[in-house]
């Protein structure tokens, strides 16, 4: 379930550790005050989060520090930290039969993915009977909720981002510090062509690095 396609990334990078901890350090000195003002959740109240279906997700850096690594000749070269995350990713998946990504990016400062659940036993929600083709390709917002299902994207992204955390933190020797955005995006991705334009956009992404609206 590695990243390759459209993210091929060079071994031969060699960054220090000292330069990304500084910039987790900074990252983590500017969200201090993040939480003043919180801002209601966007998510649709409507909806079961753990039904079956596909979602397509967006996951930040905090404060959108780009710290996963540089866009090169429309490439992702992934750094040292993007490579750890994109090992606890793709290990987020083995101890989750109910969830796999049909098709995921990691950017410098962010990543699309989108996923899809399925559980074996029922279906919750209206749009669980939408049931898009076969997964292309195998490689994934949340408000804090007082509760989880067990088997949502909310606790999805939670367990990924808290085993990625841990790790970085040890390599790069910074305790406690904060790596990610506390809510990420998911919108519920509703037919086939949505599915597909979805796919489009995240293939594209590197390539269109300096249109994206997380460029920085």
């Amino acid at each position: 379930m590695d990243q390759t396609e459209p993210n091929r990334y060079s071994t031969n990078e060699n960054p220090t550790r000292s330069r990304k901890s500084q910039a987790i350090k900074m990252t983590n000195h500017q969200e201090k005050y993040q939480n003043k003002y919180r801002i209601p959740s966007a998510r649709a109240q409507w909806w079961d989060y753990s039904a079956n279906g596909c979602y397509f997700i967006t996951i930040c850096t905090a404060n959108r520090t780009c710290i996963l690594g540089n866009i090169e000749n429309g490439i992702m070269q992934l750094s040292s930290i993007g490579k750890i995350v994109n090992n606890e990713w793709n290990k987020s998946f083995e101890i989750r039969a109910e969830l796999s990504c049909d098709i995921f990016v990691i950017m410098p400062n962010h990543i699309h993915a989108i996923l899809r659940i399925n559980n074996p036993v029922g279906t919750h929600g209206r749009a669980s009977d939408y049931n898009i083709g076969k997964p292309i390709e195998t490689h994934g917002r949340a408000s804090l909720q007082p509760q989880r299902s067990p088997k949502s994207i909310s606790s999805f992204v939670a367990g990924f981002k808290s085993s990625a955390t841990k790790q970085i933190n040890i390599f790069c020797n910074t305790p406690h510090a904060i790596i990610w955005q506390s809510r990420f995006h998911d919108h519920i991705i509703r037919n086939d062509a949505e599915h597909q334009r979805i796919i489009d956009y995240i293939q594209n992404n590197p390539a269109k690095w300096e249109q994206d609206k997380f460029y920085s």
